[in-house]
């Protein structure tokens, strides 16, 4: 038995020796180095864990780690600000990795101009902004995403259109004339601002769902890559990429839905009908008591309409948005597509996008080739509403029924086509009509009508794209090549259709009426080409970071418009053709341009850009033009004098100088080249009895070229207790020369008496300051507040080759009301677009005094010589706040921001708050005027009256959101956010008229911005 045993007992040995080793000779050592994959520096401290298990390792100060495997084990790579790495190992091998940069992670790094940077050796002023950050709702235009959000950065929408355009100052205009919008590039292509035929904002092609993160460029020392567009800033718009599932999982699936409910929060306050009886009684009495009514009492009606509300309404609107992301095997991939269907609160308005796109982002040949290829499709259906109806609905008789009482026939006649009768029926809506039934030419049309009798649609497609390769050498892994092709297309196609029964385009004898169709083709092709060389000397604490390249761009485009009256019969003789005008235009731009970093020590830093810009646009002796910069950065935190100051967390002081350029200046393609105009039919000459036509010879200036901005920035990042508190200090001053300004010329040495032409210099000063704060960082609660502020004033200082004291300016700032009529002044010494007005006077109650003004030269009489510059439409500080709060599942958000020092110019109370407009002898008729006109009591225009030049600062609460999220749903494969916002929640200002925030500072009859109820679902598989 004992012998039994221990042969047992021998063979259970033994069996545990070859378990052993076999087991030791599977297992192994797998070493290895990290590094970055941009610039190839090494990474210390990232974790290592072998998939599955808890056993892991970190790499050493110089990017090294050793690790013991088993054969086909799976490592995970992780580190902060880079996408997580799983590979494949097998024992006793050496991996060395490359992490890419995750550009989501903008705690970390941002995206500048060819190229991605980690923010720490950022030395320019650059902020960005991700989707964690960005505002909540019905968001249509992307560009909402991040309004208020951004020091120095300010966003006007247009009105509350759905997809409304927006208008974007980075800090402050540099123009007068040229554009003022900063350059977009998407996805690595530069777009242009120029515009989409049948759209609102080009922007809108976008959706804004597809977006991760806005980048701006604000100073010349990181806009100056870009050389003669970037004078306005640059905004980067990086598209979501292609990225494993979460958790390691092979794909990741998710849904977002908004539905929404827009409600009109304020209308313009004009006279109910009662009122406005009452007041035509009180100004137009009748002459006895015996008397019969006055002719304007018995124009009256016998209906109360509130005409405002019926062409306003609660408007619907639906966002579905769907996307796909995941691996398989080296190929990440993200596919979305996205379906938005907004009505607007102007009835008959209408937005219907649908959206497509595709991101492939495979790395190839041992993370040497990292290839991106991005697509986006968009198809957008616009109905626009006829905006005239919203002034129409101000002015319009409110004692009149929406429809009349009797509808009519048009009898023609079938010998001669004209009509034997002009009853027509107008669509059965009430017209204002003469004593033959033709209606009242001058006459306010009805409101109801105008939105009705217009159908005005267009079909917008575009497709933009790119694929840019990044090669890291074999044989030299310290150069990069990279290769970016895009091409961004757009076509459109639209029509007004009015019929030739509408009342404000009838015409009896040609039949009136409105067929308009016009199309737009846009092609935008791209070439950029660059090297890149990083290399870090150990012996010299040196990093050199060295680019260099290339890029062609090509714009071109063509479109069409067709006009003629609607034409019964079919009758040639009856058709007048308003316009049939078609062009083609095409400009070529192309850039040599280069970057030095270097780095010593990791803590002084240096760059200097440089950019050639060569353009079609401008004549051979001016297209190209250089675009140097430099910047230095410290950061002071590293210095050893400062590292025992525990309570910093960051501190670096940068300090930047550049030159940018601004082609865009709104002359079409040629500005250099003389221009001939076809004269109109009575400018003709004749030759016996046949008539030609002549050319006009237009003013033209052939040394045009872009304007130049030069900034100088110093700015201060800076972080307290472990960033419990961040953000940044910049102080900035910015002049523009060569500024495009019309100048007179003598009579005689040109074609014109004014032309334009570089001539004038302007110059903005200001202060941004940021700070984020987290007050409360707990395990189930977290609260996260952000606060931006902006200074910014702009000034003229030149407008003339020679100082001129008696050259007052270029008039500007056109108005309603009289012909011709401006309230505004470019003036040297003076805020661009400054209010140009007479100082009203005032009676001891405080009420303004009819068309008596302060003589302000003292002259005795009241000239144009009394107007005077006063205020200007340009807040001098805007402000941004939001705010995050998270207590276990629950989310709760609101982001608002403000403008100070803004003045409006109130054009709807200067034209139609006087007595005058109630009733219009030119038709005659009734109208309606604005209630104010009882406290101003005017009884004609006073246009020019400072008076109107009103407060126009404000709070807006842009949104406000509360959220909760449902997890681990389906064991955990399934996760659920459910969510209600508020959008445009609120506003607190002294402005008078029906909105203060107006670009331009010309309050005429804006498109009210509803307030809008959303519920948002998200679906995360």
């Amino acid at each position: 038995m004992v012998k039994h045993l221990s042969a047992k007992l021998l063979l259970l040995l033994s069996l545990l020796f070859l378990c052993y080793m076999t087991g030791f000779a599977q297992t192994g050592e797998v070493t290895g180095t990290v590094t970055d994959a941009t610039d190839g520096q090494t990474l210390p401290g990232v974790t290592i864990l072998i998939k599955g298990t808890t056993i892991g390792t970190a790499t050493d100060v110089e990017g090294n780690y050793t690790i013991i495997v088993e054969p086909d084990a799976i490592l995970v790579f992780s580190y902060i600000g880079y996408e997580t790495q799983e590979i494949m190992v097998q024992p006793n091998t050496i991996v060395n990795v490359a992490l890419n940069v995750g550009l989501a992670d903008l705690e970390e790094f941002v995206v500048i101009g060819y190229g991605v940077q980690k923010k720490e050796d950022a030395t320019g002023s650059i902020t960005a902004i991700n989707t964690k950050a960005f505002n909540t709702g019905a968001i249509t235009a992307p560009t909402e995403l991040i309004t208020g959000k951004i020091a120095g950065v300010q966003i006007t929408n247009g009105g509350g259109a759905p997809g409304s355009e927006t208008t974007i100052r980075i800090r402050g205009g540099s123009s007068l004339s040229a554009s003022n919008d900063p350059l977009f590039v998407i996805d690595g292509v530069p777009v242009d601002n120029e515009g989409i035929s049948g759209m609102r904002n080009p922007l809108n092609t976008i959706n804004p769902n597809d977006i991760e993160t806005f980048t701006v460029l604000k100073d010349a020392s990181a806009t100056a890559i870009y050389g003669s567009r970037a004078s306005n800033g640059v905004i980067i718009i990086t598209t979501k990429k292609g990225v494993k599932g979460k958790d390691g999982k092979p794909f990741h699936l998710s849904y977002n839905g908004n539905f929404s409910l827009s409600t009109p929060t304020k209308k313009i306050d004009v006279l109910s009908a009662g009122e406005f009886r009452d007041l035509i009684k009180e100004r137009y009495p009748k002459s006895c008591d015996t008397c019969p009514p006055s002719p304007q009492v018995a124009m009256l009606g016998n209906q109360s309409t509130n005409w405002q509300d019926e062409i306003f309404k609660n408007a619907f609107g639906m966002d579905h948005y769907l996307s796909l992301s995941g691996a398989y095997k080296i190929l990440p991939y993200r596919f979305s597509a996205g379906y938005s269907d907004q009505d607007g609160i102007l009835k008959t308005d209408n937005l219907k996008r649908t959206t497509l796109s595709a991101a492939l982002n495979p790395t190839l040949f041992n993370n040497h080739l990292q290839i991106n290829f991005n697509v986006k499709g968009m198809f957008i259906k616009n109905k626009f509403a006829d905006r005239g109806a919203i002034g129409a609905a101000m002015q319009f008789d409110p004692t009149k029924p929406v429809t009349s009482d009797s509808l009519y026939t048009v009898y023609y006649n079938d010998a001669t086509g004209q009509p034997d009768s002009l009853n027509t029926y107008y669509g059965g809506y009430y017209t204002l009509t003469q004593a033959n039934g033709a209606p009242v030419d001058l006459a306010t049309s009805n409101p109801v009508a105008l939105l009705n009798l217009r159908d005005n649609i267009s079909d917008v497609n575009r497709l933009i794209g790119n694929i840019q390769l990044d090669y890291k050498f074999h044989f030299f892994p310290d150069l990069r090549a990279n290769l970016n092709l895009g091409y961004d297309r757009s076509k459109s196609e639209g029509s007004v259709y009015v019929p030739e029964y509408a009342p404000w385009v009838f015409d009896a004898l040609n039949t009136g009426g409105i067929d308009r169709i016009y199309d737009q083709e846009k092609k935008n092709e791209l070439l950029d080409f660059y090297l890149n060389y990083v290399k870090y000397i150990d012996n010299i604490k040196s990093k050199f970071d060295v680019m260099a390249g290339y890029s062609w761009q090509h714009f071109w485009r063509k479109g069409s418009a067709y006009e003629t009256n609607i034409f019964l019969y079919q009758d040639p003789a009856k058709r007048i053709i308003n316009e049939d005008s078609d062009y083609a235009t095409e400009s070529y731009l192309i850039s040599f341009f280069g970057r030095f970093n270097y780095s010593f020590k990791d803590k002084y830093l240096l760059t200097f850009t440089l950019r050639n810009d060569g353009t079609s646009r401008f004549s051979p002796d001016t297209r190209w033009g250089l675009f140097p910069s430099v910047a230095l950065a410290w950061k002071i935190l590293d210095e050893p004098w400062i590292q025992n100051a525990n309570i910093l967390s960051q501190l670096k002081l940068r300090a930047g100088y550049g030159i940018t350029g601004q082609q865009n200046i709104n002359q079409g393609d040629y500005p250099y080249l003389p221009i001939y105009t076809y004269s109109q039919t009575n400018a003709q000459y004749q030759f016996d009895t046949t008539f030609i036509i002549t050319l006009r010879p237009e003013g033209y200036d052939a040394n045009i070229k872009w304007e130049k901005t030069t900034t100088y920035n110093i700015g201060l990042d800076y972080g307290f207790a472990d960033d419990r508190f961040y953000g940044s200090l910049d102080f900035y001053y910015r002049k523009t020369e060569d500024l495009l300004n019309v100048i007179p010329v003598p009579a005689g040495t040109n074609l014109t008496n004014y032309i334009l032409t570089n001539i004038g210099d302007m110059e903005n000063k200001g202060v941004e300051f940021s700070i984020t704060t987290r007050p409360i960082v707990k395990e189930n609660l977290l609260w996260e507040v952000s606060f931006n502020a902006t200074y910014n004033k702009n000034k003229i200082t030149k407008l003339t080759a020679t100082d001129d004291p008696e050259y007052l300016g270029v008039a500007t700032g056109g108005i309603s009301g009289g012909i011709g009529n401006t309230v505004q002044m470019h003036s040297v010494g003076y805020s661009a677009s400054s209010y140009f007005v007479y100082e009203q006077v005032y009676d001891a109650n405080g009420n303004p005094i009819e068309g008596m003004y302060v003589d302000r030269n003292g002259d005795g009489e009241i000239t144009d010589d009394d107007r005077y510059h006063y205020k200007d439409p340009a807040a001098d500080f805007y402000f941004g706040i939001s705010s995050h709060l998270q207590y276990k599942n629950w989310n709760f958000s609101f982001a608002g921001r403000a403008n100070f020092g803004n003045y409006v110019y109130n054009n709807v109370s200067s034209e139609n708050g006087v007595y005058q407009r109630l009733y219009r002898p030119e038709g005659p008729y009734l109208g309606n005027v604005t209630s104010d006109v009882t406290t101003i009591n005017f009884v004609t225009p006073q246009y020019l009256s400072n008076y109107f030049v009103q407060d126009g600062s404000y709070f807006r609460m842009d949104n406000i959101r509360l959220s909760y999220l449902f997890n681990n749903i389906i064991n955990d494969k399934l996760s659920l956010s459910i969510s209600a916002t508020v959008n445009n929640a609120f506003v607190i200002t002294r402005y008078k008229g029906l909105d203060p925030e107006i670009h331009g500072g010309i309050d005429n009859r804006i498109y009210p911005r509803p307030r809008v109820y959303v519920l948002g679902i998200n679906l995360q598989f």
